[in-house]
């Protein structure tokens, strides 16, 4: 390497305050909040990480696999500036050649790093590569070698096997998320390593009840052998769900999640409900029929919750692939999913008209909708004892993101009706990093606040405290 090139590498320093408040009285306020809640066990409550890591515990493969393909957070960002995803090695449904060397796909990754500027990504990123890695130079084209050599080095050790880096992590639980007809196998797996409760499932029905899927109706038929039931008929249907979530249950899971475009529900008769489900299943359904069934059967839902205790999340508001060539091309979550204006307060109102009183039901609610905190989630969790709000999520799990979310939600809703964070991610090595941001933010507002005179220092630690470990495990009642 040239002394010109070496004066290019900087050095990789994670600063003690970052993401405080520059104002030393705030500042001085958020450092001791943080202090004590900064090493409390993380708990992850929903999330996409492979269940098979855990389940085989094998050693993972390499820095590009591991950090790079499965993140689109990160493709994105570089197809948005021109680099092809067959050069990042992302497959092709056709089986057309793509970049296959893995150290080139991280080198281009390297050299182009620059493009994560003032993004989270790049603040998980660098977290990952320092405290995980340990890596003390800043990655770029000049580093990437060096990375890449480093990082395969320390993954093939028995201290960065999944369950080691559990326990690394403090980790106290994570929850994949699965539909509703996998087998589950990894999850049974676990049973009797002693991880069987550490790592959980998350059930979502979405592949069985979106009417709209090209799979839909077969979907339906395979519900139908797994539970022994007549999924052609609606009783039929709705007692195979039961036994689906009852399924999931045993391995582990306390909660649900819905996926669905809007947050349309429905109240419909018995009768009406069945001619609706015999319709989607005749494959003769308009899209408003379809969208009519989805929020039927989030209502369908919200009972079976409070029937078997599960807590509900409804996740509405994402405009799924909206790049029809990268879809035709490469398949769903490929970076092209953009948020949508989402509207609550009518569309719920069938739902909770139903089940929004019912203080022992958790529903809880997510938007991209930021527009929404303030005029629509924060005045219904405020009201409706069924209802919680979901943190920033997605595109707003973000420093700015989660203080946009504590400013609009607190004056109405209060703390106590949000339910901590959630990482919501595939990025297994940067759970921690994601939860320190969330921490260090949560401080950085309750600083503010007492600096205010609007909360006593100690209100703010116990605040800091639920806000990081107390009611996440009470929204998702984890033991």
């Amino acid at each position: 390497m040239t002394d010109s090139a070496k004066k290019k590498v900087q050095p990789l320093v994670l600063h003690p305050d970052r993401l405080f408040p520059s104002d030393p009285v705030q500042r001085d306020i958020a450092r001791r909040l943080y202090k004590h809640i900064k090493d409390l066990p993380i708990v992850s409550p929903h999330g996409h990480t492979d269940p098979r890591w855990f389940a085989d515990d094998a050693n993972f493969d390499n820095a590009t696999a591991l950090l790079l393909l499965p993140d689109h957070y990160v493709f994105r960002m570089l197809y948005s500036q021109g680099i092809k995803l067959e050069a990042l090695g992302i497959r092709r449904k056709d089986g057309a050649v793509v970049e296959s060397d893995y150290r080139k796909i991280f080198q281009l990754f390297a050299k182009h790093y620059y493009l994560f500027r003032g993004t989270p990504s790049r603040i998980w990123l660098d977290s990952v590569f320092s405290e995980v890695f340990g890596l003390t130079d800043s990655l770029c084209e000049q580093t990437a070698d060096h990375y890449y050599d480093s990082i395969n080095a320390q993954l093939a050790k028995p201290e960065f096997k999944p369950r080691a880096l559990l326990d690394r992590f403090n980790i106290e639980l994570i929850a994949t998320t699965e539909g509703a007809l996998n087998d589950l196998k990894h999850h049974a797996k676990l049973t009797g390593s002693g991880y069987e409760h550490k790592v959980i499932t998350t059930f979502r029905p979405d592949d069985v009840v979106d009417a709209d899927r090209a799979d839909f109706t077969a979907n339906v038929a395979k519900l139908g052998e797994l539970t022994g039931e007549d999924t052609q008929s609606w009783p039929g249907y709705l007692a195979a769900l039961r036994k689906r979530r009852a399924f999931f249950r045993e391995h582990g899971a306390t909660a649900t999640d819905h996926g669905h475009p809007s947050a349309i529900t429905a109240d419909l008769s018995e009768s009406d409900a069945a001619a609706l489900f015999a319709k989607c299943l005749s494959g003769k359904a308009s899209a408003a029929d379809a969208e009519l069934f989805r929020g039927q059967m989030l209502t369908e839902m919200a009972g079976m919750s409070l029937q078997d205790g599960m807590t509900m999340q409804i996740h509405p508001g994402a405009h799924r692939n909206h790049n029809q060539v990268i879809f035709e091309r490469f398949g769903p979550d490929k970076g092209a999913d953009i948020p949508s204006p989402t509207e609550f307060v009518s569309n719920l109102k069938p739902l909770l008209q139903k089940y929004g009183n019912e203080a022992s039901l958790n529903i809880i609610l997510f938007t991209l909708d930021e527009t929404t905190y303030a005029r629509e989630l924060a005045p219904l969790a405020g009201h409706y004892p069924a209802l919680k709000l979901g943190p920033a999520w997605w595109f707003h799990d973000s420093p700015e993101g989660m203080l946009r979310f504590r400013h609009q939600v607190t004056e109405t809703a209060g703390f106590y009706n949000t339910v901590g964070f959630n990482d919501d991610t595939r990025a297994f090595l940067s759970i921690p990093a994601r939860h320190d941001v969330a921490r260090r933010i949560d401080c950085r507002f309750l600083a503010g606040l007492v600096a205010e005179h609007r909360l006593t220092e100690n209100e703010a630690h116990e605040l800091a405290y639920e806000l990081t470990y107390g009611l996440v495990k009470k929204a998702y009642q984890l033991k």
